[in-house]
């Protein structure tokens, strides 16, 4: 399992590969990974979030 502090990692790197690719496609491809990621982290804290909220609600 990942964790949120890993995916924002692999997106930045994506990112940085994207800002120094030379080729289009290469660039294109890493920003591809860069918005995976991005998307990965961001269903990560969503998930955290509705979860917290359960068990706060299972609490009462």
């Amino acid at each position: 399992m990942f964790s949120y502090d890993y995916c924002q990692a692999r997106a930045e790197e994506a990112g940085v590969a994207a800002d120094v690719a030379t080729l289009e496609n290469v660039r294109e491809k890493a920003l591809r990974s860069r918005a995976a990621w991005l998307e990965i982290a961001a269903r990560m804290r969503r998930v955290e979030a509705a979860r917290i909220a359960r068990q706060a609600q299972a609490e009462t």
